[in-house]
């Protein structure tokens, strides 16, 4: 008898797990391959956790094929510099490891402090994103972010780059200007000469830290048997960043701290990727000029000065993208930056509104984080040779009425359950007032 049941529960459960066949093709389908326009009437097919063919020549036999009728596919969205993972609750100090104690911390590794658990991942999910990238937090090098896959049991599970940047938190360039009768800590109150001095301090100690680093490296490259070099982990982390291997990721929002930072970054050759930039349409030239992307996370953030319009922020993307820089769409870190990650699609679809073109917007959600992370090889786009990652949803995913039905990654296919469904079911069945 237990043997019995034993075996109708394994059977049970093999009928509810998602289908993983070797082959698989997707008919009569509106894909968006994002390299291009979209395709209608057109088929997918996966073949052992890849993609052969995209369009009319996909058609082929496989092992399961699916009449889409008409709906539609684009590659899983992949949410840059997030704490998704590392943040549950903010009220909560025991769920949120976001930031490591010291101003410098480059040894710090963002995957290692995921909890697959998390129950904001399966949230994300069931909007579209199949990929994240969590970031240390930290007043100056708070250490190296990860991108993670949104499945797996556990961390290893789900690290697909465990170093995918270093990230540098810029000084700001503002100054308090309250006088010391009316400040709140009197104490703690500096006149702006002392302001600007503390700030230029910050900025020769960083400047330090990185020389400090190069000569650490110059020193194990001169080493040998006879005159080693001990091991010190803090510029170990750092070499990978001199070496040009990962991009250095500068998180600042003000003109003056985007200008600091990008021109400091490239003084020390360093591959920059600018994170936050809510001015940073201010200086689309220069950012463009010098093949700056941007992870923009202020498209819904209020005008910061009384003379700018209220849809200051909406247009920047599109001022951007205009004068060429790659823009890539995010919430950012704030307390709800974890929670918010499934309503990224809807910044991307204001800027559309307001002037950023339709592949740009897409594009923003998939292929430009996946350059920036150095992840396009295998995701941001439906293309042969690429991971089968992708989700099915009922109508265009930058319409706030789009639901996902469906979602793959790397072939196997996962579930789109979530607190959001499980409380959705339970409270439909509440028993009706007679």
């Amino acid at each position: 008898m237990n043997l019995l049941l034993r075996l109708s529960v394994l059977l049970g459960f093999l009928a509810a797990a998602p289908v993983h066949a070797e082959s698989l093709l997707l008919t009569n389908a509106t894909i968006h391959p994002v390299t291009g326009l979209a395709l209608t009437q057109a088929s997918l097919l996966i073949r052992d956790g890849k993609i052969i063919a995209v369009g009319s020549a996909a058609a082929a036999p496989a092992d399961q094929v699916l009449d889409l009728k008409g709906a539609h596919v684009f590659p899983g969205l992949i949410a840059p510099t997030t704490i998704l993972g590392l943040q549950e609750i903010d009220a909560i100090r025991a769920t949120r490891d976001t930031t490591e104690s010291g101003e410098y911390t480059p040894d710090v590794f963002s995957w290692k402090a995921v909890n697959p658990d998390s129950e904001l991942i399966p949230v994300a999910r069931a909007n579209g994103y199949t990929h994240a990238q969590p970031i240390p937090l930290g007043p100056v090098v708070s250490g190296h972010s990860s991108v993670i896959a949104l499945t797996g049991w556990t961390v290893e599970d789900m690290a697909i780059r465990r170093d995918a940047g270093l990230h540098v938190y810029w000084p700001s360039f503002g100054l308090d200007t309250t006088p010391k009768e009316r400040s709140g800590n009197p104490e703690q109150w500096k006149s702006l000469d002392d302001q600007v001095k503390a700030r230029e301090q910050k900025l020769q100690q960083l400047d330090e830290f990185f020389r400090d680093a190069e000569a650490y490296d110059r020193a194990r490259s001169a080493a040998t048997a006879k005159s080693p070099v001990a091991l010190v982990p803090a510029w170990e982390a750092v070499l990978p960043a001199l070496r040009r291997e990962i991009p250095v990721f500068l998180h600042a929002d003000d003109r003056r701290q985007i200008e600091s930072a990008v021109t400091w970054a490239l003084r020390r050759k360093l591959r920059p990727v600018l994170a936050g930039g809510r001015e940073a349409w201010r200086v689309a030239p220069f950012l463009a000029t010098n093949q700056i992307p941007v992870a923009y996370e202020h498209v819904f953030t209020q005008p910061i000065r009384d003379i700018d319009p209220y849809d200051v922020y909406f247009h920047a993307p599109a001022v951007l993208a205009q004068a060429g820089v790659q823009v890539s769409f995010t919430e950012g870190t704030d307390r709800f930056g974890a929670s918010n990650v499934r309503n990224i699609p809807y910044a991307a679809a204001q800027a559309r509104a307001f002037g950023l073109p339709y592949l740009e917007a897409l594009r923003g959600l998939t292929l430009y984080p996946a350059r920036i992370l150095g992840i396009d090889d295998r995701l941001g786009t439906l293309e042969p040779g690429k991971d089968a990652t992708f989700f099915i949803a009922d109508g265009d995913i930058l319409d706030l009425r789009t639901q996902v039905k469906r979602m793959w990654i790397a072939g196997r296919e996962v579930s789109l359950e979530s607190r959001h469904t499980r409380l959705y079911d339970r409270y439909r069945q509440r028993p009706k007032a007679p």
